[in-house]
């Protein structure tokens, strides 16, 4: 996973696009729309995403988390997590981590006026590197509780021993008293051939895809209590209204997570 170029499809500036921003090519637009043609409701999955991201950071907020380190944030966007968790505790600091470079450079002219919120570059297989680095030292004290956020992350890690390192270095390194957040794209009650045809397609572009089961995704949990309602589809996670998007089919969604806590 290096850094990405602009001359392959990237996932940041895919979803850049999907959420209808303007921090990506040519290339990632022609990407999305080979994607938008076998999954066509991929947009409103990608709003759905952002709305649990907002209802996650705000409900980690409201139980006095006030330090977030958001790995693969993507290009920011309204209702981005500082912006949440400040609207709660104006002191809550957030370090965001992101592999593609417009993304970093997009986010860090951002935040040149947010001094409690910084944007790095960086691969989440190299996870300690991100801890060990300066702007989330400086930022974030981890002899306190810290929320760390992996949405619509790990499915860009098709390894399973990868991700067993990601998630076990991530739970041995935060304090107890932390809550870690993961969200992954699910093969649970989705068409297979819908599955694999986005994979194939990603295949091609500058991150693979592997969808996991909803048993695989629990498994990312281990050791951790899980708040409920548990790791369900997206759209069940704390719905806000009877018309959040995919509450009447949330498998449609394609996305499967939740928060657990250190003990």
């Amino acid at each position: 996973m290096a850094d990405q170029s602009t001359e392959t499809p990237s996932g940041a500036r895919m979803y850049d696009y999907y959420l209808g921003g303007h921090h990506n090519f040519e290339v990632d637009r022609r990407g999305a729309e080979r994607v938008a043609a076998v999954y066509p409701e991929v947009f409103i999955s990608s709003q759905a995403n952002r709305a649990l991201l907002r209802r996650m950071v705000g409900f980690l907020a409201s139980q006095g988390v006030d330090q977030f380190l958001d790995i693969g944030s993507g290009i920011p966007a309204f209702g981005n997590v500082h912006e949440v968790a400040m609207a709660v505790n104006p002191n809550a600091r957030t370090v965001y981590v992101d592999i593609d470079g417009v993304a970093v450079a997009h986010g860090q002219a951002v935040l040149k006026a947010v001094p409690q919120a910084a944007m790095i570059q960086g691969d989440v297989r190299q996870i300690e590197e991100i801890f060990a680095h300066p702007e989330v030292q400086r930022l974030l004290d981890f002899t306190r509780p810290v929320a760390v956020l992996l949405l619509a992350l790990l499915h860009f890690v098709p390894d399973e021993h990868e991700v067993e390192h990601i998630v076990s270095t991530i739970r041995e390194t935060i304090p107890a008293g932390s809550y870690f957040v993961i969200t992954n794209g699910t093969t649970e009650g989705v068409p297979s051939d819908l599955t694999a045809q986005i994979e194939q397609l990603y295949s091609q572009f500058a991150q693979p895809v592997k969808f996991r089961s909803a048993a695989e995704i629990r498994k990312l949990f281990a050791g951790l209590e899980i708040v409920e309602p548990g790791i369900v589809y997206g759209p069940l996670w704390h719905p806000e209204a009877s018309t959040d998007l995919f509450l009447d089919e949330p498998s449609r969604s394609l996305v499967y997570g939740g928060i657990g806590r250190k003990p």
